[in-house]
């Protein structure tokens, strides 16, 4: 499996991705906003595209669906549940689908709900797994549920699908907010040493070659991973003062959350 990581360099902070079968040079171009690069990235790599997925029905996943499906007659995958939310869509997808690209790629679907209803990762059970995760996991960070979203499923997505996931799994997000999803992790744990050190490296780096996290690494530095962090339960108890004195990880995750929605 051939990875193509690509910075639009857009107000979104979008990463739109090809991933090609190396024997065939056949293609996926996952949420290509910015058709004009996933186009020439493709052309300079001698692949052909030959399907699109959006993981999610937000315009700037679905922005450029139109010019790459004129350019390469692409067939158009989503979430079977989206299929009134996003034009032309050729086929429906649902949980332990599988995407095949060229002779070698298989992708299993995950349906992730959270960041929308109607959102899919897509998981590579390769010798370094790796998941392409759109809006629902970011570098240190979670999807928002502003449109059309749902913080509840999103933490029964994180608990029951993300965290079961092999540690070794490289993390592909649909956007780069890793610096200031770091700053958030240090004010809910200031004591993070990973989350500190981690900083301080990215702070210098090029979106252009992003750092690529694992799930390891995010379960160190991400809080919605965090749950029973008595750092972090201790300060969120400061911001709520009137939380339970039993509190749940699903209370955590929703009250880290809505810190985040306003930080």
């Amino acid at each position: 499996m051939l990875v193509e990581q690509i910075w639009t360099a857009n107000a979104y902070r979008n990463f739109n991705y090809l991933i090609a079968c190396p024997e065939t040079g056949e293609a996926l171009a996952i949420d290509p906003l910015d058709h004009r690069q996933c186009l020439a990235t493709a052309k300079r790599n001698g692949w052909q595209i030959t399907q699109i997925l959006n993981t999610h029905e937000h315009g700037d996943h679905t922005g450029g669906n139109r010019a790459m499906v004129a350019q390469t007659g692409a067939k158009l995958l989503a979430h079977k549940n989206a299929k009134d939310k996003i034009r032309g869509l050729d086929q429906g997808l649902g949980a332990g689908d599988v995407v095949k690209v060229g002779k070698t790629v298989e992708l299993e679907v995950l349906d992730t709900p959270g960041h929308t209803l109607s959102h899919v990762c897509l998981f590579a059970h390769t010798d370094l797994p790796a998941l392409f995760c759109g809006d629902t996991l970011f570098n240190a960070g979670a999807g928002n549920c502003y449109h059309g979203g749902d913080p509840i499923a999103l933490y029964h997505t994180f608990i029951q699908q993300l965290t079961k996931l092999p540690d070794t799994t490289r993390i592909y997000p649909g956007h780069e907010y890793i610096i200031n999803n770091l700053r958030f992790t240090l004010d809910r744990e200031p004591d993070n040493a990973q989350a500190i050190a981690l900083l301080s490296k990215v702070k210098l780096q090029d979106p252009n070659q992003a750092f690529v996290s694992t799930l390891a690494l995010e379960k160190e530095i991400n809080t919605f991973f965090r749950l029973d962090s008595p750092t972090l339960i201790r300060k969120l108890r400061e911001a709520f003062p009137d939380l339970p004195k039993d509190l749940d990880p699903q209370k955590v995750f929703l009250k880290l959350r809505e810190l985040r929605n306003k930080w």
